[in-house]
Parts: C-alpha cells; sequence; structure tokens
C-alpha cells in the first residue's frame, strides 16, 4: 500500500475514534496492520481477554515470524496457563497445554517438559522459580512489562507505535477545503450555496434555473493499494508547472520501462479568486450554509466539544523543541579494539550494539550498554578453491585481507562484510554472541569498496561495488541478479532507496560522478559531478526525504551539501571546514536534523536547515585527524574512533540514562543451566532459563568522569594489552607547608588489600599476571601450567563491577567446568619459562609453559588451537597491536619468530640475540618491536620488514654479570621504554633507545628486583622485590614515592611477590601473584587515594638514583638529573 492510502487508513482511524465507533477502530487497527494500539492493548491484557490478546496481535505478527513474535505468544499463553492452574481448572490447563503450548515444543521439548510438570503440583508455587509468583492481577503487570519491551524491540512493530500528530479532525477538514475549492470553480457562484451530499462534486444551480456544467476535482483520488499516483492537476484551464528534470524526473520518466513502477506526485498551484483569498487563509472551512440539510452536514462534521486544533486519537505526546542538548556529545566511554577500526554500524533495533570492522580483517560486535564484546570473526577464505586464480594470486601475494565495510540488513539479522580484495562474506546474527557463516562471494575484482541491503521487489538482496567499476545486485542464495556498467572509475560508495514503491540505487566514483540506477538493465538515470569530484558518499535522512552528500576533493576540500532531488541541484553547502585533508572526510545523520562529520580531529555538528557549523567536540581528545563515525539509530549515541585502534561513545542525557539503565541491570536468574538464544524467558517467576552467555566483559560506564584513551601498544605478557584510561595530567605538587616524607605502608590496615579467593588447583607460584583489558578480571599463570581466572560482579558494593581492592571477586569458571591447562610435553613445568598474552578484546588467551603454544577461548575455555611445538620451547608472547593474527614469539634458542595464526605459518625468524627472549614490546607509534634477552641485549626490529635497526647493551652495575630476565614496557604515549632487570629499573628515550634515567636497589630496597610494571597512565612504576617488599617509582624519574613493606601482603617472609600487574584503567591499582601461589590486589586507602607523593628535586635524598653514563644516554638528560 502507497504511503498516502497509509495516511488516509490514520484519518479513518482518527475520524472513527473521534465518533466513537471504538470496535471499528480496533478492527481497522488490526486489518491494516498500521498501527499498534498499545493502550488497547494493556486494556485487554489486564482484562484477561485472551483471544481478543492473540488476535488483535495476529494483524501485526504471527507466532514463527522471529524470536521476539515467539517469545510475545509464549509469554501470553503460559500467563494464561498459570491462570488455569491457580483457578484449579486442570482441564482447561491441559487443554492450553495441547492447543497453545505444544508449538513451543519443537523449539524447546525441555521447557515443555518443565511446564507439563506443573500439572502434577497442587499449588504450582511448590516450583521454586515461581514461588513468588502473586495474584493474577501482579502477574499480568509483571508479564505486560515484558511484552511491552519484547513489542518495542520486535522489527515488526517498527514505525507503527506511534500514531501520527495530527489536527483535529483532520478529515473533515480535508472535505471542507475540496468543497471550498469546487465552490470556487463553479460557473455561477453563489453567496450562500447548497450543500446535500458529499457523493458528487458540489455545483451551484444557475440561476433563471439554468443547470451548469458539472466541474471535475481538482485532486487525485486516493488509488487503491499498488497503483501509481497520477500527477495532481487541475481541471483546465489550471495546469500544473513542468516537472524536475532530475534525481526525482527521472524516476517519472524511467517508470514505464522499470520492473518496479513508479509513483510519483508533483505539485500543483490552483488560483484563489481576490475576493475569496484573505478568508480562505483565515478559515479554510466550508461556508456556513444556512439550510436544514447543510446543518445536519455541519452537525456531523463538526461533533460539539471537538476545536479545531483539538487533538483526540490518541493524544499525541509534544515533541519537545530541539537543542544542542540533544546532541551526542559527553564521553561515555571509551574502547580498546586491538586494531584499526575501519568501519561501525549500529544494530537497525537493538540501539546498544555496535558492529565494528578492522584492518585485520576481523569483525567485533560489542554491547555497549553492558560493555560487553559478544563476538569476534577473524577473517577466513572459506574455499580458495572455489576463488577465481586472480584472487588466488593475489593472496599468495599478500595475504593481508581489510574490511572495508560492516553494515546490518534492515531487520537486524543478517551481517554483511566488504573486503579489500574481491570477497564479500554473510553471517546470521544468532543473539547474543553467535554468528553463523551464510554466504562467500567474489564480488569484484579488487576491492569491494560497499555493501548495502536493499528489497527490490520485497526481495531481500546485496548490493556491492567495488575497484572494477561495477555496481551488482546478489539474491540470498548467492546468485547474482544485476550488474550496473557505466561508471569510468572505480565505484567508491553506494546508497540503495526508495521513493514510494520506486526502488533505485545511487552510486558514487573516483572520478566526482554520481549516478542513479533502477533494478532493471537500461543504464543509469542521471549522471552528475559530485562537490570536489573525488570520494563522496551519499544518505538519506532517517524519514526519506532529504538526501545529503559528504566528500573530499583530491586537493583536500571537503563538501557536505544537501541536494534538491527535484532539480538535480544542489540546495545547501555547510560550511566549517576548515583546512586541507589527506583523507576522506566521514559523515553521517540522525533524528531528521542533525548532520556530524569528522575533521581535524573533531567531530563537528550541523543543524540540517543552517548552512553554519553548530557545535564542535574533541572528544576529550585521542581522535584521529579524520574519525570515522555512526550514530545509532534513535540518534542518542554516536561511535567515533580514535588513534589508539579503539573508539568513543559519544551519549546525549538519553543515551547516558539508556546505558546506566542496561549497565545496572542485575543478571538473569536461570531456571536451567542455559538454552539457545531462542529460548524464552518468562517474565516475573522465570520457567525457562534466559540468555547468560559466557562473553568476554569491556570496560564500564564511568558514569563521572568518562574515559579517555591512552594506549600501551606493547608486548605479552603484564604489558601486552592496549589501554583505555582517562589520564591525570595535573602535576601533583608536594605540600610546600612540610617538608616531603617518604610513605611507607607498613601493615595492611594502612591501604586496601584483596585476596583472590583459593581454588582447588591452587599453584605452588605464580608466574604470570595479567588483568583483562576490561578491567573487569584477573588472569593468573601457575608454575603447574595452568590459568586461573577471578572476575569483579556488579552489585551495590561495586557498581562499577571494575576490579577493585575493597571487593573481593568470585573465581570464574565456564558452565562446562573446563580448566585451562598449557601442554607440557612432559617436561617438568616449574622448571619451564612460562609465557602469556591476551587478545586485545579479552576474546581469547594464549600461553605455553615449556610444551606447545596454546589458544584458549576465554569463554569457553576451551583450546582453539596449539602449535610451535617445541624444541625449543616458547618463552615470550606478544600479539601484533595491529593484527591479532600476527604473534611474535621468543623462542628458548634465542631467536624470534613471527608466527600467522590464520595460516599456520612461521613468516619469519629474527636472530639478534645470544640467550633466550625474556621481553617483547610493540610501538605502533614508531612502527618497531623491541625485544630483549637473558643476554642483557634490547634489540630493535621494524615491524614491516622485520630489519634489526640496533642492538643495546644493558649498562650493568660494577660487579654484575650480564645475565638474567630482562623486560621491557613502552609507556602510554610510546616516547619512553621501561627497562626492567634484577639489578637495575631504567627508563629509555624510546626513538633513540638512550638512557636517560636508572635506579638500582638500595637502603630499605636493596634486594633484587623480581619484576615491575608501568602504571596504566605511565605515570607511576610498581616494582616487587624477592625480599617481599614493593616500591612504588615516579616514572618521570625513577624516584621512590612509596615503600610498601612486606608485612602488608603476606605475614611469612619467605613469601615473596614474582610479578606485578597494573590495572588498565585505575593508576594507582595493581595486583601481585606471590611465590606461595596467592594473588592479592592493592590500591592506597580511600582517604589517600594515591601512593604518596613526589619527592622534590631540591630535598637532598638521591633516591637511589644512578647517573647515567655518557656512553649509553643523553648527556643532557644527565645535566638535568645533576
Amino acid at each position: 500500500m502507497s504511503s498516502l492510502s497509509r495516511e488516509l487508513v490514520f484519518l479513518i482511524l482518527q475520524f472513527l475514534d473521534e465518533e466513537k465507533f471504538k470496535e471499528t477502530v480496533h478492527k481497522l487497527e488490526q486489518e491494516s496492520g498500521f498501527f499498534f494500539n498499545m493502550k488497547y492493548f494493556e486494556e485487554k491484557v489486564h482484562a484477561g481477554e485472551w483471544d481478543e490478546v492473540e488476535k488483535y496481535l495476529s494483524g501485526f505478527t504471527k507466532v514463527d515470524d522471529n524470536r521476539y513474535s515467539m517469545k510475545i505468544f509464549f509469554e501470553i499463553r503460559k500467563q494464561k496457563y498459570l491462570e488455569a492452574l491457580d483457578r484449579h481448572d486442570r482441564a482447561k490447563a491441559v487443554d492450553i497445554l495441547v492447543k497453545d503450548l505444544k508449538v513451543f515444543s519443537t523449539f524447546n521439548e525441555e521447557l515443555y517438559k518443565e511446564i507439563t510438570q506443573l500439572l502434577t503440583l497442587e499449588n504450582f508455587r511448590e516450583n521454586e522459580q515461581l514461588s513468588k509468583y502473586g495474584d493474577t492481577k501482579s502477574a499480568r503487570s509483571i508479564m505486560l512489562v515484558e511484552l511491552k519491551k519484547l513489542i518495542e524491540a520486535n522489527p515488526l512493530f517498527r514505525e507503527k507505535l506511534v500514531f501520527p500528530t495530527l489536527k483535529a479532525s483532520r478529515l473533515r477538514t480535508l472535505i471542507n477545503q475540496s468543497l471550498n475549492w469546487q465552490h470556487q470553480l463553479c460557473k455561477n457562484p453563489r453567496p450562500n450555496p447548497d450543500i446535500k451530499t458529499l457523493f458528487t462534486d458540489h455545483t451551484c444551480t444557475p440561476p433563471n434555473g439554468a443547470r451548469a456544467s458539472p466541474v471535475s476535482v481538482p485532486l487525485a483520488a486516493v488509488p487503491k493499494a499498488g497503483a501509481a499516483y497520477p500527477p495532481l492537476t487541475a481541471h483546465t484551464p489550471f495546469q500544473p508547472p513542468p516537472p524536475g528534470p532530475s534525481l526525482a524526473g527521472w524516476m517519472v520518466s524511467a517508470a514505464a520501462s522499470s520492473s518496479v513502477q513508479s509513483a510519483v506526485v508533483t505539485a500543483s498551484s490552483i488560483p484563489v479568486p481576490p475576493n475569496q483569498a484573505v478568508s480562505m487563509l483565515k478559515r479554510p472551512t466550508i461556508t456556513d450554509y444556512q439550510s436544514a440539510e447543510s446543518e445536519q452536514l455541519m452537525k456531523r462534521l463538526r461533533p460539539g466539544g471537538h476545536g479545531v486544533d483539538e487533538a483526540t486519537y490518541p493524544v499525541p505526546i509534544p515533541q519537545p523543541a530541539w537543542s544542542v542538548d540533544d546532541l551526542p556529545r559527553t564521553v561515555a566511554c571509551s574502547l580498546s579494539h586491538g586494531s584499526n577500526v575501519t568501519s561501525l554500524d549500529f544494530h537497525p533495533t537493538r540501539h546498544t550494539l555496535l558492529l565494528v570492522g578492522s584492518a585485520n580483517g576481523e569483525f567485533t560486535l560489542y554491547e555497549i550498554g553492558l560493555r560487553e564484546t559478544l563476538l569476534s570473526k577473524p577473517f577466513k577464505i572459506r574455499d580458495i578453491n572455489a576463488c577465481s586464480p586472480q584472487f588466488q594470486n593475489a593472496v599468495a601475494k599478500d595475504p593481508s585481507i581489510s574490511i572495508n565495510q560492516v553494515t546490518w540488513s534492515p531487520d537486524g539479522e543478517l551481517i554483511g562484510v566488504a573486503f579489500t580484495k574481491h570477497l564479500i562474506h554473510l553471517h546470521a546474527y544468532q543473539p547474543p554472541n553467535e554468528t553463523r557463516h551464510v554466504l562467500e562471494i567474489e564480488a569484484h575484482s579488487g576491492g569491494v569498496n560497499d555493501i548495502a541491503f536493499s528489497r527490490p521487489n520485497k526481495q531481500l538482496c546485496v548490493v556491492t561495488c567495488g575497484d572494477d567499476k561495477l555496481i551488482k545486485v546478489w539474491d540470498m542464495h548467492g546468485q547474482k541478479l544485476f550488474t550496473f556498467e557505466g561508471h569510468e572509475a572505480p565505484v567508491y560508495s553506494i546508497c540503495p532507496h526508495h521513493k514510494e514503491s520506486i526502488q533505485f540505487i545511487f552510486s558514487t566514483s573516483l572520478d566526482g560522478k554520481i549516478k542513479a540506477w533502477l533494478y532493471d538493465n537500461m543504464g543509469s538515470r542521471v549522471d552528475y559531478d559530485a562537490p570536489g569530484k573525488w570520494c563522496t558518499t551519499m544518505l538519506y535522512s532517517a524519514d526519506g526525504t532529504r538526501l545529503f552528500s559528504c566528500g573530499t576533493s583530491k586537493e583536500g576540500d571537503s563538501y557536505l551539501v544537501e541536494w534538491n532531488e527535484s532539480e538535480g541541484s544542489i540546495k545547501r553547502t555547510y560550511s566549517g571546514f576548515r583546512k586541507k585533508s589527506a583523507g576522506v572526510v566521514q559523515f553521517d545523520t540522525a533524528q531528521n536534523h542533525i548532520l556530524a562529520a569528522g575533521e581535524d580531529n573533531q567531530i563537528k555538528f550541523w543543524d540540517v536547515d543552517n548552512n553554519n557549523t553548530l557545535i564542535c567536540t574533541d572528544a576529550e581528545g585521542g581522535l584521529p585527524a579524520l574519525p570515522r563515525l555512526r550514530f545509532n539509530k534513535e540518534g542518542n549515541l554516536l561511535a567515533v574512533t580514535t588513534v589508539d585502534n579503539g573508539f568513543k561513545i559519544l551519549a546525549n542525557a538519553d543515551g547516558l540514562r539508556t546505558l546506566r539503565a542496561l549497565g545496572s541491570r542485575p543478571p538473569f536468574e536461570a531456571f536451567r543451566p542455559q538454552y539457545e538464544a531462542s529460548s524464552m524467558k518468562v517474565s516475573g517467576a522465570p520457567v525457562v532459563a534466559s540468555i547468560s552467555p559466557n562473553i568476554g566483559r569491556m570496560d564500564h560506564l564511568d558514569r563521572n568522569s568518562p574515559a579517555k584513551p591512552s594506549p600501551i601498544l606493547n608486548g605479552g605478557d603484564t604489558a601486552s594489552r592496549s589501554i583505555d584510561i582517562k589520564p591525570r595530567i595535573s602535576e601533583e605538587k608536594p605540600d610546600k607547608a612540610k617538608p616531603w616524607e617518604l610513605m611507607e605502608v607498613l601493615n595492611p590496615q594502612q591501604c586496601r588489600v584483596a585476596t583472590m579467593p583459593e581454588t582447588p588447583d591452587q599453584t605452588r607460584k605464580v608466574v604470570r599476571l595479567l588483568y583483562t583489558n576490561s578491567g573487569v578480571g584477573l588472569l593468573a599463570l601457575g608454575s603447574n601450567a595452568i590459568q586461573r581466572l577471578w572476575k569483579w560482579s556488579r552489585n551495590e558494593q561495586n557498581p562499577s563491577g571494575k576490579a577493585t581492592a575493597s571487593v573481593v571477586p568470585h573465581h570464574w569458571q565456564p558452565n562446562s567446568g573446563l580448566v585451562m591447562t598449557n601442554d607440557t610435553a612432559d617436561t617438568n613445568p616449574e622448571e619451564a619459562v612460562p609465557c602469556i598474552a591476551l587478545s586485545k578484546n579479552d576474546s581469547y588467551v594464549m600461553s605455553a609453559c615449556g610444551g606447545k603454544v596454546s589458544l584458549f577461548n576465554m569463554m569457553t575455555f576451551k583450546v582453539m588451537t596449539t602449535f610451535m611445538p617445541p624444541p625449543p620451547a616458547s618463552t615470550f608472547l606478544a600479539f601484533h597491536p595491529q593484527d591479532n593474527n600476527i604473534i611474535a614469539i621468543g623462542m628458548e634458542d634465542s631467536t624470534i619468530h613471527i608466527y600467522n595464526v590464520r595460516v599456520d605459518e612461521v613468516k619469519t625468524r629474527l636472530k639478534g640475540h645470544q640467550k633466550r627472549i625474556t621481553g617483547l614490546a610493540f610501538s605502533t607509534n614508531l612502527g618497531v618491536l623491541v625485544s630483549s634477552g637473558a643476554d642483557a641485549q634490547l634489540c630493535v626490529w621494524t615491524n614491516d620488514t622485520w630489519e634489526k635497526k640496533r642492538t643495546v647493551s644493558i649498562q650493568m652495575p660494577a660487579g654484575k654479570t650480564p645475565s638474567g630476565d630482562t623486560r621491557v614496557q613502552f609507556s602510554s604515549d610510546q616516547s619512553h621504554l621501561l627497562v626492567v632487570h634484577e639489578t637495575q629499573l631504567a627508563i629509555y628515550d624510546a626513538s633513540k633507545m638512550e638512557r636517560i634515567y636508572q635506579w638500582i636497589p638500595q637502603d630499605t630496597l636493596s634486594a633484587s628486583i623480581s619484576h615491575a610494571s608501568y602504571s596504566c597512565n605511565s605515570q607511576l612504576v610498581f616494582a616487587a622485590f624477592t625480599d617481599g617488599n614493593i616500591g612504588v617509582f615516579d616514572a618521570e624519574n625513577l624516584r621512590l614515592r612509596c615503600r610498601i613493606a612486606p608485612s602488608v601482603i603476606n605475614s611469612n617472609p619467605p613469601v615473596h611477590p614474582l610479578v606485578v600487574a597494573a590495572h588498565p584503567h585505575e593508576p594507582n591499582q595493581f595486583a601481585v601473584g606471590l611465590s606461595d601461589g596467592s594473588v592479592k590486589v592493592l590500591e592506597p586507602s580511600e582517604s589517600e587515594g594515591k601512593w604518596g607523593t613526589p619527592a622534590p628535586a631540591d630535598n637532598g635524598i638521591p633516591n637511589g638514583r644512578m647517573p647515567a653514563s655518557s656512553a649509553t644516554s643523553n648527556p643532557a638528560a644527565d645535566q638535568i638529573q645533576r
């Protein structure tokens, strides 16, 4: 049905409601399926009129339409069943079980059995899960809350829950206007015409008994569904203006040859006689005719009590005026992704689900509301033999493949992925955290630059474009339906859309051409030049009525414009782009009145009706020069990319409320362990398990101070994470009123200490320790080759859900009870060199303990794969910061293997050390990999060609031999390198690899250093010592600011910390793994807030700092120290 016919139905609904034809109103709502009256639905649910409830629903959805519909019907029938049991009407309950609930048994047999067993109970409340079931009234109210959520989330109810905002008696007003127009066209208009009927056009009877010729109504009649509207023309001599020549005109001219018929309405202007113009403007209603029949008519058209501006069906919610506060500008959270983000797209109905495509070919799905990584799918060629030789040769030469575009289907059930080489992938989304591969299509020769879904002839299709200058349309079986040729340069972007029943595609190419295509083989319908004549993207407003484009010229000038579709010209050009761009500006639109574009390390906003920039935001810093961005469909959240291979979520007040509401929800209680995503949750007192997947946590929303990205891109072990924090840049200064004192923490009461709960597989000692990147978990590798994971839960004591020393976490395991145990290759794990690294999205962990390297799934603890069997054994692991499929593996034989997990192949072997590798750290800013070995040597390698740039020897204290484990870690800005050896801590200028500061053990901290780590913002260094002490140093100059005595972490003197891990978001929190197998988290007391204060430079206390030798350090830096 066309949109005008649909609007006519709404007018009739309003008229019927005003005339109090209540039953007819709801019957039309149901039969048309245009408006779901939630108020009426609630009334029937509260009344328990279940047959009417289901009958009304049937106009909008059926049981098996989708998972939301299935849950809706299940909730209703389950409630009806429980009410029959509560009335002790067993016969009715059995009837409902057999006739209504049986249909769900095919989806969940166990659930059906559980429900059936309720018949055996005298009172179903004896079932533990139903023990809180109250009376019927309260149960219906609880269920209704759940039903409303399901209906709002159901795509089939989209745009059907809000009645259009109409003035009162709109249909009557249109009839009045029509009668006025008819009267104006009378050849002999009478001052007081006699209106007797609406069935025929009005004409005034001419004087002297002569009859006037009837005049045709100048309005086109409302056509039947599916028919095209003829142009709206006036009766001769009134002629409409000629139709526009371009963006709209091509649809009209092409309609006859198109496989999709056009439906275009062109406006006309009807002259008004001068003597009536003023009266029409003031009062566009019919003249007050005085005949008895007309009085009856007027009574019919104007029922008492309804003013012209009074809305009665239903009362529309007043729309508040739009303001700058509606723009999503507040940083809600910053998320570390681990690879360069190339594409973003929010789910069409679940507005906090974000799909992210990466430069490493991997796509990831995030639940922003819960800060969870739901799934991550690395790129994989499904059938290389089915691909063209051209593609096979391209992959053989360069196996790296990136994602150009990710997108959701309109119903949110499919994910489309376009790659930089030939292929597209389609995946079916299976909530909450699964996808199923559907199709792999070699769509184009070269890169596939864009992908989108469309519905020509109501058939879901995929549209793609590529470097081969073609646009192609594919069905869901992978069959090619259309190929559109005509561009003379690679096609950069596509924009499928529809006007009425016309389906069409806009496309842009790298020579700046814009073309439009119908779904036929007749060629392009228009050919325009885009502003800038280079890379351009086109988007329609949310309501589909306004067309915008944004692009950049080869010279770096950017253009954001609105098009006049009827004329094929630019209607408005938006200003505000300040400087030349080295790339292409990205943009998006939301709420029908917002435009946003990323440029100059900022997000710039426009009101669509104003040429000038409305406001700009830098999102608290960290944005690239040309950030990518994407609104969610509600326009209250905005995802923007960051320089540290992550993204930020900006929100307005409504978006923040949504995120906080989701973040504060308690975990679902399950009646049974877990069902598949299609399982139905019983509201109130659940009879069936809810979805409760084991998924990796991300960082949580900081409600007071949103996080700001500050990446640490370095090697495995405690440093192998990208960091997502809000750095405290303010310089701390000691109180001048009193002399500076070293802070000493001598007992646990002076700080906060949390001890991780013991586990059945408790180890003798903790040899490696990591926080999860989300900051909600702690992962320990023991000397028994077993990994243990502790997680903090969100509750009243810990509303953020992040790791804290104020709350003890729980030992976490999947429902299967699996344990992450490494392969030991029949060696003694106590003697092996352990190594561990965590992927940036916390999806999997890689570790080894003398045997093969194992890759574990962090959700299930299952071993995904093993590789690199000894000899030689692996001794250190680090993920490549831009590609989780590339791993640097330090070996016992002093070599470094660059291993590609995807193809199970060692790409290259790096040789430069004399003893085993003990540390690896990547820097994306410098483009290097730094390695350290037991030979006290540092090697610097390029991370593209893997050539060795230099070797640096660690300067050992007098009398010490150059041996022992050496570890390296880049600072958050990657300008400095922390080098840790048992004999010293040292800070190096990372770009020059020259040592700036060195500290050697002395005084109260005279024992050997067992481990050390930067804090998350790299302002502190946490160092553990073999005598049980812990030192906290200023990273700026390695001056000691706090000593934590052994008695704080253990009363048994031989026990000491072996490893230190810094929290990824809290600068003053760290964890230590001890030699007795225990793990502890430490934070300053709440009254202190930090570990001491910086030591002033002139306090006369050397803090054990050794001046750096001129042979290995910058002399200028030495002078500053002195």
